[in-house]
């Protein structure tokens, strides 16, 4: 299952949806995310299956890579589904025992259920198609404005790259210290609840361990390179919005425009 966590994980490609201005695919993220939530009918949903279809066969990614971003969530999806079922009142359907099954919770649970699908793949899609460096020069460029008012962009979107860096370094650590946990006798899967928790001690412990030695290794080789956050910073490659991204722009807030207006239609 840890294999299958694709957030924070970059696929390398040449491909339009690569190309584009970091900056332009965060401000995309952004309005996706809050547009999901702004839907409240089932025909828009179309919409976004269209565009994540569409932007996933224009970056080059399998399909099958970006589908096992969603197993590990399996078990979020199945109780939040059930929970919006049985906890919403109104008109009731059917009963399963003494719980009822409502019309306004199951189209409550379908929409929680698809809002979280697809938020996933849409966040997924920045990052496997964002090179970590592109994506911290976004952050930081975006964030530039609020430096009038003390706000650290340079340093804060550092963090947060580095953050997001961890997670594949972490899940390879955990997997690597599982397997030898597992040869040594250690049972992670059978068991109460309890006796699971106790079984994680063994792997939480190294795995603790190891991730404040990569943080001080990280620490020792910024400071070894005179580190001094992005005050006075040049880069190679400066990020720069070119006619595709004006272009990218455009159509996507006229799509996600007509996705938000469904709204009061």
């Amino acid at each position: 299952m840890l294999k299958d966590i694709t957030i924070g994980q970059f696929f390398p490609g040449d491909t339009i949806v690569h190309k584009l201005d970091p900056r332009v695919k965060i401000l995309i993220t952004f309005v996706f995310i809050i547009s999901l939530f702004f839907i409240n009918k089932f025909y828009p949903y179309i919409f976004i299956l269209g565009f994540i279809l569409t932007t996933i066969k224009l970056s080059e990614v399998p399909f099958k890579y970006v589908l096992k971003g969603l197993k590990p969530l399996r078990l979020i999806l199945i109780i939040t589904f059930v929970i919006n079922v049985f906890m919403t009142k109104g008109v009731v359907l059917f009963n399963i025992g003494p719980l009822e099954v409502t019309r306004e919770g199951l189209n409550q649970a379908i929409f929680m259920a698809l809002r979280l699908i697809f938020l996933i793949m849409g966040t997924s899609l920045l990052t496997l198609t964002t090179s970590p460096i592109s994506l911290t020069d976004g952050i930081e460029k975006l964030l530039n404005p609020l430096k009038v008012i003390g706000l650290p962009a340079h340093e804060l979107a550092m963090m947060m790259t580095i953050a997001l860096r961890f997670i594949p370094t972490l899940l390879e650590e955990t997997d690597k210290i599982m397997k030898a946990q597992m040869a040594r006798g250690a049972d992670f899967e059978s068991g109460n609840i309890l006796n699971r928790a106790k079984n994680l001690v063994p792997l939480l412990v190294p795995l603790f361990v190891n991730s404040f030695r990569r943080a001080d290794e990280l620490a020792m080789a910024m400071e070894a390179r005179c580190y001094r956050g992005g005050e006075h910073r040049t880069r190679l490659n400066e990020i720069k919005i070119e006619r595709i991204d004006y272009i990218a722009m455009i159509i996507m807030t006229i799509f996600f425009g007509f996705l938000i207006s469904t709204r009061y239609i």
